[in-house]
């Protein structure tokens, strides 16, 4: 099945970032993630816009996954883009990680 993501045109991120769309930048820089680290051991959400099954693991194919991590577009694209760190952003509850590898700090930042 292919990817339900995908990677955007770099000018559609600029036009994004120039535009504030975390809409477009949720989605790419999942998109990005999903191609860097492929697997579906973690779902990544980022509500309403997307969700991503990552990193090499246990295949999740229903129900609750094994990993889970959650947060909102803003501080989705603040990490891809190494504005926050992972750390800060658990510390500072913007960030909901349970279960195992439920760590993205390895695969951030994303640009």
């Amino acid at each position: 099945m292919p990817a339900r993501l995908r990677i955007a045109d770099p000018d559609a991120v600029a036009d994004a970032f120039a535009s504030g769309d975390l809409r477009v930048l949720t989605k790419h820089f999942l998109a990005v993630l999903e191609h860097r680290a492929p697997g579906h051991s973690v779902e990544v959400r980022v509500p309403p816009y997307a969700a991503v099954q990552v990193i090499p693991g246990v295949r999740h194919t229903r129900g609750t996954p094994p990993a889970v991590i959650e947060t909102d577009a803003a501080t989705w694209v603040a990490l891809a883009t190494g504005e926050l760190s992972w750390a800060d952003a658990e510390a500072a509850g913007r960030v909901r990680a349970s279960g195992e590898r439920a760590d993205l700090s390895p695969y951030l930042p994303l640009t």
